[in-house]
């Protein structure tokens, strides 16, 4: 199992507000978001660095 699978879960379930994400586990990351039919709910925000830091937004269009 993916490690940001559950995190995706917990983000979405309003367990946790954000997911931070290292520029080297970003590939980890989009295999689990990807697969998700509400991914486009979830944005990100890069960092300097290459970093990127996923909220849940369910009133993106």
């Amino acid at each position: 199992m993916n490690p940001y699978d559950e995190q995706i879960e917990q983000l979405i379930n309003g367990e946790i507000k954000e997911v931070k994400v290292p520029l080297e586990n970003f590939m980890a990351f989009r295999e689990a978001w990807i697969k998700r039919e509400d991914h486009k709910y979830i944005v990100g925000e890069a960092s300097q660095g290459g970093d990127v830091i996923y909220r849940y937004d369910p009133t993106v269009l």
